[in-house]
């Protein structure tokens, strides 16, 4: 197969978004977009992904080298539009003889699907191949204007657009394909003889069908190539993900009472026969097994859930949370960095951190791991078929052992041996009467202060 590279346009100012944080680092599904495109490089096969950033776009610089590699981060300098940026890809391509696809940190849901078929139509004899959709309300979207054989002829900006050039539906979503050799040729005729004064990529087609050469067009839906250039469209990107997430959710085996109040990530993967209820979010780093129920109004992140095991109401499961088969886990429970062996149960108001339950543990409810003790985190151990009393606080490090008992209201600081019952509290004294006498002396004391 030819070679593939990919060239990723992230040096867009993103000013409309009014943020601090750079555009391209904005996230949908949990992921920043930047991430999601070179994801789709990924996915294509690319061997080599070239991002291109602004000259004063650091931290976009920093996260671009974290995905590709410092040698394969460049910086447009004088941002004079699109063609200009690819050009900035140049050095790191030097010497690539294979296809390249202009990709968009700004467009993080394009189908690895779609942007193939930008490859497929150079394997099938095109010299230039375009994305494009049909839009609803075209705009300002360039339009792709194709010739009687049916192949892209020109492409057309909004603003230069004629009347019949603006009546056409079939819009440009900015990916394009070609070889580089011939790309990166093309480039060098691309003028700025336009409404904007830049040079536009889109300019290639036309120098191409100056060669004889052959223009494909190729489609996808509209939503599929969704741009972000404010909060509003970030929102809408976002929508688009989760309805792609849900539906692909459910044709997998999924199933969801309320599926529109459910919240995705990027990377949640939930297996067959899972049931989730209502308002419930996985945050990134999930992974459910099958069977499992995943309750109203519960909240998962970095968590693990097996098979069969039973999750909420209200539960929020933290990084780190590894439940195993047949563990429940109740309502308005917290669980973070614990593992807990298969059928064990927390399921009131408890909060469990940094430790292990064993197989069969039953923690009673309003339990407290005090794990921190103000400079560092410890460990709290409860073994196999051990049962940790209502209202007990385990004051880590320590140790509850195989099948021990944890008496209710306890305040645990030192291990408790296998099957041993572990009791501290204040020992119960009773004063008969004291409460009638109590409620007399008060009763006449406020009597007294309303006469005064």
């Amino acid at each position: 197969m030819t070679a593939r590279a990919a060239v990723v346009l992230a040096a867009g100012k993103g000013t409309r978004m009014k943020s601090d944080l750079p555009k391209v680092l904005h996230s949908v599904g949990g992921r920043a977009m930047l991430s999601w495109t070179q994801a789709l490089a990924d996915e294509l096969g690319c061997d080599q992904t070239v991002v291109v950033v602004g000259p004063e776009a650091s931290e976009v610089q920093d996260a671009a080298a974290e995905l590709v590699g410092a040698k394969n981060v460049c910086i447009q300098h004088n941002q004079l539009g699109t063609a200009d940026a690819v050009k900035a890809a140049a050095p790191a391509l030097e010497g690539f003889t294979g296809d390249v696809i202009v990709l968009y940190a700004d467009t993080p849901l394009i189908p690895a699907s779609a942007a193939e078929q930008a490859f497929e139509a150079l394997t099938d004899g095109a010299g230039v191949s375009v994305l494009g959709f049909y839009a609803r309300e075209p705009g300002g979207y360039g339009r792709l204007i194709r010739n009687s054989a049916g192949d892209l002829d020109r492409i057309v900006e909004a603003k230069d657009a004629s009347s019949d050039e603006s009546a056409v539906d079939l819009c440009n979503s900015g990916v394009m394909a070609a070889a580089w050799p011939l790309m990166a040729n093309l480039l060098e005729e691309v003028g700025d003889d336009n409404a904007k004064g830049e040079y536009y990529l889109t300019d290639l087609v036309g120098l191409a069908r100056r060669r004889d050469l052959r223009a494909a067009v190729v489609t996808c839906e509209e939503r599929d190539v969704l741009g972000v250039n404010s909060r509003a469209q970030l929102a809408e990107a976002e929508a688009a993900f989760q309805v792609r997430a849900r539906e692909a959710a459910m044709s997998a085996g999924v199933s969801m009472a309320a599926p529109e109040t459910v919240y995705f990530s990027w990377d949640t993967k939930l297996g067959r026969d899972v049931y989730v209820e209502p308002n419930v979010v996985f945050g990134p780093g999930v992974t459910v097994a099958d069977k499992a129920r995943i309750k109203a109004f519960s909240h998962l992140e970095g968590a693990t859930v097996g098979s069969s095991a039973d999750v909420g109401p209200f539960a929020r499961l933290r990084p780190g949370a590894q439940l195993g088969d047949a563990v429940k886990i109740g309502n308005f429970v917290e669980v973070k960095n614990v593992t807990l062996g298969e059928g064990a149960k927390v399921n009131h108001l408890s909060y469990v951190g940094d430790g292990s339950i064993g197989a069969d543990a039953n923690i009673g409810a309003g339990v407290i791991f005090c794990n921190y003790d103000g400079f560092f985190k410890h460990q709290t151990l409860v073994g196999a078929g051990a049962f940790i009393g209502s209202n007990s606080a385990l004051v880590a490090p320590v140790s509850v052992g195989d099948g021990a008992y944890i008496g209710s209201g306890s305040v645990i600081t030192k291990d408790v041996e296998a099957d041993a019952l572990g009791v501290a509290r204040a020992k119960q004294v009773e004063r008969k009467g004291w409460a009638r006498a109590f409620k007399d002396k008060m009763a006449k004391r406020k009597a007294s202060e309303k006469k005064d």
